[in-house]
């Protein structure tokens, strides 16, 4: 079972793969885009050494870039292996994914060939992952698109915390070399593209063969590309695209030129479009396909000169992102969800109620903007209830609790409740019938208080048999009504493999307010609920 710290771990190795990935689009030229490759891995990924070895146009690779090691760098770095060695590598060991890994139980039948390669000394293993000097991994790069040629190859050697990398780390090491290869592809075209139009800008005697360079550049191109008119009544307009942007968008060149990029991005882009800057501006944004879908592009904008002090145009470089913008969702949901039930975890939790709750600072303390703010950078959103000024909190809904104790009149006053539920029997059914069967009935239990509450609540997953329901705008009668709902609910039998099983559930019922943090919260419809299980016993024992 998942650890509560896994999911910060994983958002922590998100960012730091985010950040590298973005520094990759950051290099000017293809030589640097190959030593960022190299130093991201060491840098970002936590390897100790990184080798970007390239394919050359007659097959062979040859070491463009490596970090980690200025002794090793000078020594191998232009240094060739020849195909048949790489092929060997790539053909041998472990699939990891698109990953080769080589044991150095295996690998000792490569020592001998042409393949250059710099080992990190250390000492022998200890027990059964942890890396060995002679371990190798290797992450293969290919081109999108059909036929994905190989573009390179990074090698890798030893992880800094000295153990073969898990499920985790070889993901985010695949999804490294996927982007790198795309960012070695861009600058190639973007260093053919800029001599192109250096040809354009100096070689006037020769414009026409320039003109049909950059033609078949264009038109060719891989990514999608588009000319559009810049300055004028057209600003903006359409004028000519190539087919990998006709393909991607599901439009004919014809009616491509009715449009501006303004026409088919994404309504909630639309602003990110607007502040992306003209010579150089970056965005990454959605634009409409034919079909009424919309599909993530990272859109790169740069000014070409038609000749000499004439007319100047906009050529637009768009990227289709939308692979890698579905893994990151993917990487963030898991990052945040409970692996078995699909509810928000733990962290998840904290962090919706923690967004509702504003703590007046003390000396020396953050505030409550200070905090949302930094959620915001990180990217979280929690609404316009959460979203203040720096003269207080004009902008926060304050969340308040009705007043009195359990079983009081109910005064009127809605606020947001916090329903800690509990399994009553759950541990019987795990030993009596397996993990399989208290897994199912995990799964059920999920489903029907998921099915119990109104959009806009929240079921999670605190961890093993507990659950926590958020349910804003209730007043007190209206929370003890949801939880003998949601009681009732759990209790029919759940039918497993042809066996139906019970659970019961007990229910403590907190409120949040501002002034409290979210483990507060938590803790006191906990206690709530232990006093109702003690309760319920008490009657048990008498009845009995």
């Amino acid at each position: 079972m998942e650890t509560e710290s896994e999911p910060y771990v994983r958002l922590a190795t998100l960012r730091q793969l985010h950040q590298v990935v973005a520094e990759l689009n950051t290099a000017r030229s293809l030589a640097d885009t190959l030593q960022t490759v190299a130093d991201g891995v060491v840098n970002g990924l936590g390897y100790e050494l990184a080798c970007v070895n390239l394919v050359r146009p007659d097959g062979d690779l040859v070491v463009a870039a490596f970090a980690g090691n200025p002794a090793a760098e000078a020594l191998i770095t232009g240094r060739v292996g020849s195909r048949d060695a790489w092929e060997r590598r790539l053909a041998m060991g472990e699939y990891w994914g698109a990953l080769r890994f080589i044991s150095y139980t295996e690998g000792w039948v490569l020592d001998d060939d042409d393949v250059p390669q710099w080992y990190t000394e250390g000492p022998e293993p200890r027990f059964e992952d942890e890396w060995h000097p002679a371990d190798r991994l290797f992450a293969p790069m290919y081109a999108t698109g059909a036929g994905g040629e190989l573009l390179g190859v990074i090698s890798v050697d030893r992880p800094r915390n000295g153990r073969r990398p898990g499920a985790w780390g070889r993901e985010a090491l695949q999804m490294y070399a996927f982007q790198a290869a795309i960012a070695i592809s861009n600058a190639r075209l973007r260093a053919n593209m800029q001599r192109a139009l250096v040809r354009l800008e100096r070689e006037q005697q020769a414009l026409r063969a320039s003109e049909e360079s950059f033609r078949q550049a264009f038109e060719y191109a891989p990514s999608g590309m588009a000319i559009a008119e810049m300055g004028g009544d057209q600003h903006g307009r359409i004028l000519r695209t190539n087919d990998a942007l006709c393909r991607l968008l599901g439009r004919p060149a014809s009616a491509m030129r009715r449009y501006s990029f303004s026409d088919l991005v994404h309504p909630e882009d639309i602003g990110t479009l607007l502040r992306t800057s003209a010579e150089g501006g970056r965005a990454e944004l959605r634009l409409a396909r034919r079909d009424g879908t919309y599909v993530w592009v990272s859109l790169r904008n740069s000014v070409v000169a038609d000749a000499a002090d004439g007319p100047r145009f906009l050529l637009t470089h768009v990227e289709d992102i939308e692979e890698r913008k579905r893994r990151e969702l993917q990487l963030a949901h898991r990052a945040s969800h409970d692996s078995l039930t699909g509810l928000p975890n733990s962290a998840e939790l904290r962090a919706r109620l923690g967004a509702r709750l504003c703590r007046r600072p003390h000396a020396g303390q953050p505030s409550a903007v200070d905090s949302l703010d930094a959620a915001y950078e990180h990217g979280f959103d929690f609404g316009p209830a959460s979203r203040q000024t720096d003269d207080g909190f004009d902008h926060h809904v304050h969340t308040v609790a009705p007043e009195g104790g359990e079983g009081d009149v109910d005064d009127g006053t809605k606020g947001l409740a916090v329903l800690f539920c509990d399994l009553d029997g759950f541990k019987s059914i795990n030993d009596r019938f397996g993990h399989h069967t208290g897994d199912a009935v995990l799964i059920e239990v999920a489903r029907r208080l998921t099915s119990g509450v109104r959009d806009g609540d929240t079921v999670a997953r605190l961890g093993g048999d507990e659950f926590v329901v958020l349910a804003d705008g209730l007043g007190r009668a209206d929370a003890q009504d949801l939880a003998v709902r949601l009681r009732n609910a759990i209790i029919p039998p759940i039918r497993v493999d042809g066996r139906a099983v019970r659970v019961g559930a007990s229910f403590g019922i907190g409120w949040a307010h501002c002034g409290m943090s979210a483990d507060e919260v938590l803790h006191s419809a906990d206690q709530r609920m232990y006093v109702e299980k003690r309760s319920r016993a008490k009657q048990h024992r008498r009845a009995g």
